[in-house]
């Protein structure tokens, strides 16, 4: 009775008593659910070392490499998952995501195309896009995929923001203004959004009043960058 009784119990804690496949998989995303990634990617690598095609493993085994800094090997496990099976999108966008991270914007963007093409409805690919096209100075196309996040959600103060800097980028002052402003109305407390806004006011247009106004609310919100634009062209 002991020894049955101490198998139930190794089984609920995923010890050696015959776990399934299944079960490993399941405790694996309960620890990446709860941050414990180092604890998920143990469980990931039993099931991969039960059923190496086992594609899910792979990509959820890269998402707690990602989550845990571990960008690197997250790309590998992504991989792992794509070689298996190319016909979902996950493991090509959470890709494009490890590529994102460590700037690689060219692979980033490759693997959101792909993954757009396998599933157009899914709008975080639109404005992870964005962000890699923004780095590339691609600025017309980082605008389409940012108003494309826009379409589904317009209150996303973080997309008007990166959607500013790609106008503004792309020699479009009042548009990047415009943004700008919905941004700072949907989070007041984006002192880069002020000092972006507080830039272009001063340098594009010479409005030193508005200008100055904002710079010294950039100021106030702790982003220190503004203090030379306030100290040069900001005193009464």
């Amino acid at each position: 009775m002991r020894k049955i009784f101490f198998c139930i119990v190794a089984i609920a804690m995923m010890t050696a008593c015959g776990a399934s496949e299944q079960e490993l998989f399941d405790e694996g995303v309960k620890s990446l659910e709860k941050s414990e990634f180092s604890k998920a990617i143990g469980y990931f690598d039993r099931v991969i070392e039960k059923n190496g095609s086992n594609t899910s493993a792979h990509n959820a085994k890269g998402v707690a490499l990602f989550q845990n800094g571990n960008f690197d090997e997250a790309v590998v496990s992504f991989t792992n998952s794509i070689n298996i099976d190319s016909t979902s999108y996950k493991p090509f966008f959470n890709r494009g995501n490890a590529y994102l991270e460590k700037k690689a914007f060219k692979e980033a963007v490759r693997d959101y195309n792909f993954a757009n093409g396998l599933d157009p409805e899914q709008t975080d690919i639109y404005y992870n896009r964005g962000l890699a096209l923004l780095a590339l100075e691609e600025y017309e196309d980082a605008i389409m995929d940012f108003d494309m996040a826009l379409q589904v959600n317009p209150n996303q103060a973080l997309v008007h923001f990166n959607k500013a800097k790609a106008q503004l980028g792309n020699s479009d002052p009042l548009g990047g203004m415009e943004s700008l402003v919905y941004s700072i109305n949907l989070d007041g407390e984006n002192g880069a959004a002020y000092y972006l806004l507080g830039v272009t006011q001063l340098s594009a247009l010479s409005q030193k009043e508005d200008g100055c106004a904002n710079l010294k609310m950039a100021l106030s919100l702790g982003y220190g960058d503004a203090k030379t634009w306030v100290d040069d062209f900001c005193q009464d």
